[in-house]
């Protein structure tokens, strides 16, 4: 048998039976590499980047470790942003449906303190959280890791350059047994090494070749002057590559929200993702996005921490970022699976500092190319397939994903294949359907009845 088929690792039926059911069958570099050690409960610091099925490596290694029936917290994954929790949370669930009544937390800012103690006192197996609201935690008494056998720092590198170093090293403090640590890192700095030699033991030590390259991403630069040239450049470049999903970064908030505001004025749909934004309306940004009821998401590089799109179309540089690092997780955001991917960088004359080291990362001469001509900007702009209904009710009111697809495919109007992504929160509902039904489901929610009740609903728009 092939050795990177997860039928060769020595893991629990209930996890192999659910990998089958979702079309898992062979594992991914990084899974290969590291889950023999993390199954026999070795410590592992591995290089991945995004997209390289971290997540499932060590969301399986501590799947295959927990005794369900012991109702206590076991596991800690550390996270750098709310973002990447929840969609780390949700892939360690999706990994787990097969287990009865795992109970997966997250303790991330933006969500009231105390709704977070009132879900603690019920008990949790697995708990996935940021540093500063952990530690704010344990401060509190609302958390106890005294059980807690196994330790994840998830984008190990982020959440030291976000300053989180002091916080991590007393949540480490606060453990009284020897965890197993399994720490990820998109790269290894000298405080990366320094948290190893203090809190891991004899750590298998991996690095996962880049999961993008030249055969999967095509990298294109373009020589521009200004906002009005960048802003034209832009709409150009979605004319003419007519993406579903588009990201697109800047280095400042601001840009984000005047970037996205005149892509909307010119007919886009188009919305601003960065720290400013209330975390209502940053969950509710990357709901549409994700679910692909909003075409273009214009991003700065820490907002779109945990940003997960399947066949994400185009990524732009709208400005270069500061370092090789990060534009190298920029452009990483496509082409991810083997997929083909294409990512377009904007510069100019200031930039030559910047060109110089991406040239030496590329080893080679960057040729600007030439931007499409301006007639494509006649073509009808690229509408997104999605819309997305929002609705007033989500967990707390035991609303289940099945309850709203049932509601939506009552009668013989819709079908199943009419509905996309469904994202539960607290006390929302967020379902995806296609464009041209959405006023019949939106119909069929509201007229009708989810868990023997009526709830409010509207359609999101753009």
């Amino acid at each position: 048998m092939d050795n990177t088929q997860f039928q060769t690792l020595p893991l629990r039926s209930e996890l192999t039976n659910n990998l089958t059911h979702l079309g898992y069958q062979q594992m991914t570099e990084v899974q290969a590499l590291s889950l023999p050690a993390i199954v026999s409960g070795r410590d592992v610091i591995a290089q991945a980047k995004t997209g390289s099925g971290k997540t499932a490596a060590f969301g399986l290694g501590l799947l295959q470790k927990l005794d369900e029936k012991a109702f206590r917290i076991q596991t800690l994954v550390l996270c750098p942003t709310r973002e990447l929790a929840e969609q780390v949370a949700l892939e360690i669930r999706k990994l787990a449906r097969l287990i009865h009544n795992i109970k997966v937390l997250t303790l991330c800012g933006g969500v009231p303190t105390g709704r977070q103690v009132d879900s603690l006192r019920h008990g949790a197996h697995i708990i996935v959280g940021t540093p500063g609201r952990v530690e704010d935690h344990l401060g509190r008494g609302s958390l106890n890791l005294n059980h807690v056998n196994t330790l994840v720092l998830d984008e190990a590198d982020r959440m030291l350059d976000m300053g989180f170093e002091p916080a991590i090293e007393r949540i480490f403090k606060q453990i009284p047994a020897s965890p197993q640590v399994l720490l990820f890192s998109a790269t290894f700095a000298d405080n990366i090494h320094a948290i190893s030699r203090r809190y891991m033991h004899k750590p298998e030590h991996i690095v996962v070749a880049q999961t993008h390259n030249q055969q999967t991403i095509a990298q294109r630069f373009y020589q521009v002057h200004g906002a009005d040239d960048k802003l034209l450049a832009v709409r150009l470049l979605i004319q003419d590559h007519k993406p579903v999903s588009t990201v697109i970064f800047c280095n400042t908030k601001l840009e984000t929200v005047q970037l996205s505001e005149q892509l909307q004025s010119c007919g886009y749909s188009a919305v601003a993702l960065n720290g400013d934004l209330e975390q209502r309306e940053r969950d509710q940004a990357m709901i549409q996005f994700a679910n692909k009821s909003v075409s273009v998401l214009v991003a700065t590089d820490v907002a779109a921490r945990g940003l997960d799109v399947d066949n994400l179309d185009l990524v732009i540089n709208y400005s270069l970022a500061h370092d090789t690092e990060i534009h190298t997780h920029r452009i990483g955001r496509t082409g991810r699976a083997g997929n083909q991917g294409v990512a377009c960088s904007f510069y100019s004359e200031k930039d030559h500092h910047k060109m110089a080291l991406l040239n030496d990362l590329m080893d080679t001469d960057i040729v600007p190319e030439r931007l499409p001509d301006k007639d494509i900007l006649q073509l009808p702009v690229i509408k997104p397939p999605m819309a997305t209904i929002q609705i007033l009710g989500g967990k707390k009111q035991k609303v289940r994903a099945g309850d709203i697809v049932g509601a939506l495919t009552r009668g013989q109007e819709l079908s199943a294949d009419d509905v996309g992504k469904i994202q539960l929160l607290d006390n929302l509902a967020y379902v995806a359907v296609k464009q041209k039904i959405r006023n019949v489901a939106l119909a069929k929610i509201v007229e009708g009845k989810l868990k023997g009740r009526k709830f409010k609903a509207r359609i999101i728009r753009r």
